[in-house]
């Protein structure tokens, strides 16, 4: 039986990952396919069950099912179990169930694919204390970044997060006061998505040239918070690479090969331009 994948949601028609997976499927020589799923808000334990029983090899889970689904599944993963949030479905040989997270490792490796190596000896500056955030600073703990501080519009979720991986909470005026001490700057709020408000979710007047700009929102590729960073002479990390990434660790998982990320960087960047 011909394998296939699948990315549920609701709603999922507008996702890039199923022509990102077919095109995958195509360059490594996989007989396989991969289709969106329209999953409603509630009904994820059906969709599993559903799932399981018409042989899916795996799927994608994106919002508002992933933490939804983790009932519904037969193992989770560290990470996972530590955000409570899956994004990715593993079909183990035994026919069990593994949920897995690559959001925040997608992360890791597109800001590190950037820039050419790793910067873990960076102080780290994540705006925004959220589900995404969670993701990212607790994959950049594990992966070695030792000195990440979190701030946010309600502290105290700042301080929750911070108390997880032992970082520093911090308020937004104080965090834009420091703004030169970091050496990256990672913002993970909805802001982006939105001009309405300035798209810069803290002042960056004291952001350092040196300092490495990142935004997790890929539309706009450009969003208003990345284009002060390139005014200022920043790099910048868009929130394409995080995207793809955690694509690409999600199909190395299901099929044991990596995909060409740089290439599918370039054609979905073309498709977007359309």
């Amino acid at each position: 039986m011909k394998n296939w994948y699948a990315v549920i949601g609701d709603p999922v028609s507008h996702s890039k990952s199923p022509s990102m997976h077919e095109a995958w499927f195509g360059e490594n020589g996989i007989d396989a396919s991969y289709i969106p799923v329209h999953v409603p808000a509630g009904t994820a334990g059906k969709a599993v069950a559903a799932l399981r029983r018409l042989g899916a090899s795996g799927w994608n889970v994106t919002v508002p099912h992933k933490q939804a689904i983790i009932p519904y599944l037969d193992e989770v993963d560290p990470i996972a179990a530590e955000m409570q949030a899956v994004n990715t479905v593993k079909v183990l040989p035994d026919g069990r169930l593994l949920g897995m997270n690559t959001d925040g490792p997608g992360f890791v490796r597109s800001l590190e694919e950037r820039i050419g190596q790793s910067l873990s000896e960076e102080p780290v500056l994540i705006i925004g204390a959220g589900g995404a955030a969670n993701g990212i600073a607790l994959a950049m703990k594990q992966a070695g970044y030792g000195k990440i501080s979190v701030c946010n519009r309600t502290v105290e979720k700042a301080e929750a997060l911070c108390s997880r991986i032992g970082g520093e909470a911090l308020r937004l005026e104080e965090a834009a006061d420091r703004l030169g001490e970091f050496g990256i700057i990672i913002q993970t709020t909805p802001v982006g998505m939105s001009t309405a408000t300035g798209g810069l979710p803290i002042a960056l007047d004291r952001l350092d040239r040196r300092t490495v700009v990142a935004d997790i929102v890929y539309s706009p590729l450009y969003t208003d918070f990345l284009k002060a960073a390139m005014n200022n002479g920043n790099v910048i990390v868009d929130g394409l690479g995080m995207f793809i990434w955690q694509g690409a660790l999600a199909f190395h998982e299901w099929t044991g090969k990596m995909p060409d990320t740089l290439g599918t960087r370039k054609r979905l960047i073309a498709e977007m331009e359309e």
